[in-house]
């Protein structure tokens, strides 16, 4: 933990900031830490807070200030394990903490430390490094008041003096760069500070910069008289004639002559990321206040340092300075990142600085460095860095340069000080095809060009894979692109991809960046294999690995930012299949099987009892419910609360949801019960292909099952599927096979809803008077079975088969019945069909202004359920309504509406009202 005043007032533990409340609070907790573990009277706080103004109620204030940080204290040690909190005693309140972690005690302690004669040079001015490292900016920073500005004032005084320490200390030591470097940004916050220029002065004229030490003596000469109307001191005036008389001792010079290239040799093959290449150089190209930095980050194999070779290879020549490129190893098998010190020396070895020259202090090596980068325009390449504390001391401090830094981390510290991001991308098929062509021949490609998007699919278009198959393929040339292709597709995980070397082994390269993760962000990386994919939420991986609500956040960040996983849409992840087989061999290998049974019954329960809260919004429940399996611990449901999240939710979840219903025969009650639930909103979104393999999963799962009633739901809506697509003969199996098993189990309803389902069959089949046969059956049934919801919708069915003979009348009598039924259950979808059946029965008898109103009255509603479908073929009938009555521009947008609507969910249908509208004559 920290306590941070040299800046704004912060609490800090693990590097991150805790909330520190209100200036006033700020004031309370400042006034504590200056007196760390001594004690500090009420009334020494309250001056400090208000000086000698404070208000009536400054006691209270500061007691309820006092209880709200014992608050934080509290909630700093129960993060650190370290015992924190302010005690009061009978000289005033303690702030009982270490005082070294409060960052203005361990300045203190530091530059004493380099004022103590006792320690060598070097130890001294390391402590003074150190010291002037706690400064943030202006102590106690936003709070208010005299006390505050007397202290802010204080240390001012006691950093000027530490600098100057370090400064005359690194001059002795015969690092000036060190001090050409650091000085002048201090030196600008302290425009009158005379010991500052004269450091300056003395650095510059040791580093062969008379001319510019002059500058500087004229500058501060003017600031002075204008500002207090005096000269410079006499030491200042003594070294600026020193220096103008040539009698100042002149240091060593460094003078490099070398021109460094240090790049490796660009990609043989490379192909493709044209966007990339584009957006490098429109990042590069102009003038610039500062150093360039672009930070390139991917997944692993995705080519980022191809990428970035190539480029630089390619604008090589635009830095007359040099090439500078080091491998900071940043996730590398040795597990042994680059220190940023050694590739400091590293590019002033480079830049032919001598050995002797190098100065020993890390920080004087980084001074060095960018000064010698100050007056030239170099491309400094830092490829695979692990984090931006590994970056940050290898940037240039001035205009010209340009950095480009490869990591697996977003780097996100980087781009928030103004690098650009760039994300490297799995390839696109053109360019994945591109880079087979470059390497094994367009001829080859040309010749199995099924073969070869084959390889690129089993590849998962990551670079590292195709460059694996491809150099397969050119160490044999007469080896058919079929047959490899047929050894990835047969292969477990990522055998095929193996290779002798763990730079081109997909398995190794991804472990560099999953062994790095914290354990937490390891364990749901695994888990992730155990999900259906394609993506998948925040929520449903909170279940996945067992997750409180919330606490899934920063672990899904943390891989994300390994790129381990791609955040595609807010909340939502996923990740390539290469990445997913190693994923499922993780957890294979390192997870128990019955820790992977319970994940999965996590997961499947989570999506499970969402998908059943989520349909009971969507459209009323006509069937009764089943009873769900019970939520295992450490699942939870997404909060739904109305339709519209609803159907959002389904819609985003859609894919994962048809692959979750085949799960292991283990979890086929959860598999039945996704079904069950998920069957509705395939229906009103026209997903009906999707409904029948979900469907048929269901049946099969409760055939395993030995359930009666599972059978027969899963029979009776198969059924409704065969009819949209004209399987008649099949739909009549399945509907006899639902009433049979309904039948064996006593269920009415079910019946009920068989012989509905019969009617509507046969209605397809333009048997009118049988249907309404079987729905007058369905009628009775759901009558004996006090079946409201069910009985409305055979009240409707029954008026629709009487107006479909021509009984007009008594088919609106009955759907009238139906409608007042749905309206009291507030079944807007089943009054829907019911205003669209009067309608028709208007329709026929000719009433057209009623019809009209009535098939209007089903729009409004069917557009407040959702049901795109149903909502489009409303549509289609109103405007061929209208286009009879010759309203051919109020039938054209409807048709365009409803062609819209069903283009939308790639309905069959669309193409029909295409054609429709293509027919009808403009206005």
């Amino acid at each position: 933990m920290e306590f941070l005043l040299l800046g704004e007032v912060q609490v800090r533990v693990a590097a991150q900031s805790l909330d520190v409340g209100t200036p006033r609070r700020q004031a309370v907790l400042a006034a504590l830490a200056v007196d760390a573990g001594r004690p500090v009277p009420i009334e020494t706080l309250i001056d400090r807070v208000w000086g000698d103004d404070p208000p009536d109620e400054a006691r209270n204030v500061v007691y309820s200030h006092l209880s709200r940080i014992r608050q934080l204290l509290a909630r700093v040690s129960e993060l650190t394990g370290t015992p924190a909190g302010v005690s009061r005693r009978t000289a005033g309140y303690v702030l009982e903490i270490e005082p070294d972690v409060v960052d203005l005690h361990r300045f203190t302690r530091l530059a004493d430390r380099g004022n103590d004669s006792r320690n060598t040079d070097s130890e001294r001015a390391a402590a003074l490094t150190e010291a002037l490292r706690q400064w943030r900016g202006p102590p106690l920073a936003g709070i208010p008041g005299d006390w505050a500005e007397r202290v802010r004032a204080t240390w001012r005084g006691r950093r000027l003096d530490a600098a100057v320490r370090w400064g005359e200390l690194q001059l002795r030591l015969g690092h000036p760069d060190a001090v050409v470097a650091t000085l002048p940004e201090l030196a600008a916050e302290y425009p009158l500070a005379e010991p500052l220029e004269a450091l300056l002065m003395r650095a510059l004229h040791a580093t062969g910069r008379d001319a510019e030490a002059l500058d500087r003596y004229t500058a501060v000469r003017h600031r002075l008289a204008e500002t207090l109307g005096a000269d410079p001191g006499p030491e200042l005036r003594a070294l600026h004639g020193a220096i103008l008389r040539g009698e100042l001792p002149a240091g060593p010079r460094d003078a490099p002559s070398a021109t460094p290239a240090q790049l490796p040799p660009d990609t043989p093959g490379f192909a493709g990321r044209e966007n990339a290449l584009r957006r490098l150089g429109e990042i590069t190209a102009g003038p610039s206040p500062a150093a360039r930095v672009i930070v390139l980050s991917g997944t692993a194999g995705v080519g980022k340092t191809a990428l970035a070779l190539h480029w630089a290879h390619s604008a090589a020549g635009e830095f007359p300075g040099g090439q500078l490129y080091v491998n900071l190893r940043g996730f590398d098998p040795a597990g042994t990142p680059v220190p940023p010190a050694e590739a400091v020396r590293g590019f002033l070895e480079a830049l032919d600085v001598p050995a002797e020259r190098i100065p020993t202090a890390p920080e004087a090596q980084v001074g060095l460095y960018r000064t010698l980068l100050a007056k030239r325009r170099v491309l400094v390449v830092l490829d695979n860095a692990r984090d931006a504390e590994q970056v940050r001391p290898l940037l240039p401090g001035a205009p010209g340069s340009v950095v480009v830094v490869t990591s697996r981390d977003q780097l996100a510290g980087l781009v928030t000080a103004g690098a650009h991001p760039i994300a490297v991308d799995l390839l696109d098929p053109g360019e994945a095809r591109a880079v087979l062509r470059r390497r094994i021949g367009a001829d080859r490609i040309a010749a199995e060009s099924a073969a070869a998007d084959e390889i690129i699919r089993l590849c998962a278009r990551l670079p590292l894979a195709l460059a694996v198959v491809a150099a397969r393929a050119a160490i044999h040339p007469r080896f058919p692109l079929a047959a490899l292709a047929g050894q990835l597709r047969d292969a477990r995980g990522l055998d095929e991809f193996a290779a002798a070397d763990p730079a081109t082994d997909p398995r190794a390269v991804f472990s560099w960046s999953y062994l790095r993760l914290e354990p937490a962000a390891a364990r749901l990386f695994r888990l992730l294999g155990l999900h259906p994919g394609p993506d998948i939420g925040s929520r449903a991986a909170a279940s996945l690995a067992g997750l409180p609500a919330g606490r899934e956040r920063p672990v899904l960040t943390e891989l994300a930012h390994a790129h381990l996983i791609a955040e595609h849409a807010p909340g939502r992840y996923t990740l390539h299949d290469l990445l997913r087989a190693y994923a499922a061999e993780l957890v294979t290998e390192q997870e128990p099987p019955a820790e992977r049974d319970a994940a999965r019954h996590r997961m499947l329960g989570h999506y499970a009892h969402t998908a059943y809260h989520a349909d009971g919004f969507i459209d009323p429940r006509l069937e009764v419910p089943p009873t769900l399996t019970p939520l295992p611990a450490g699942a939870e449901p997404e909060r739904i609360t109305d339709a519209r999240q609803a159907l959002a939710w389904f819609e985003a979840e859609h894919r994962v949801l048809l692959q979750a219903v085949h799960a292991d025969p283990a979890f086929d009650a959860r598999a039945w019960e996704l079904a069950w639930s998920l069957r509705r909103y395939l229906t009103m979104r026209g997903h009906w292909h999707d409904e029948s393999d979900v469907l048929t999963a269901a049946l099969a799962a409760a055939c395993r099952l030995g359930d009666r009633r599972k059978q027969a739901f899963a029979h009776l809506h198969l059924a409704g599927t065969h009819v949209r697509f004209g399987r008649h003969t099949d739909a009549h199996d399945d509907l006899r096979a639902a009433l049979a098993l309904y039948r064996a189990s006593d269920d009415v309803v079910g019946q009920a809803y068989t012989h509905r389902q019969f009617a509507w069959l046969l209605d397809r089949q333009g048997a009118i008077e049988d249907a309404l046969t079987h729905a007058e059956r369905a009628l009775a049934l759901f009558r004996a079975a006090e079946h409201q919801a069910g009985e409305a919708t055979a009240l409707n069915a029954v008026g629709w088969f009487h107006t479909l003979l021509g009984e007009h009348a008594k088919a609106i009598e009955y759907c009238r019945q139906a409608l007042d039924l749905q309206t009291l259950l507030g079944d807007q979808m089943g009054a829907t069909q019911s205003w669209h059946s009067i309608g028709y029965a208007h329709r026929q008898l000719g009433d057209h202004a009623r019809a009209i109103a009535c098939y209007e009255k089903a729009l409004e509603l069917v557009h407040r359920t959702g049901n795109v479908v149903t909502e489009a073929r409303v549509l289609i009938e109103l405007a061929n309504l209208r286009s009879d009555l010759g309203d051919l521009d109020s039938a054209r947008a409807g048709w365009q509406r409803a062609g819209d609507i069903l283009a939308h969910v790639a309905h069959p249908d669309a193409d029909e009202v295409r054609t429709r509208l293509a027919e009808v004559p403009s206005g």
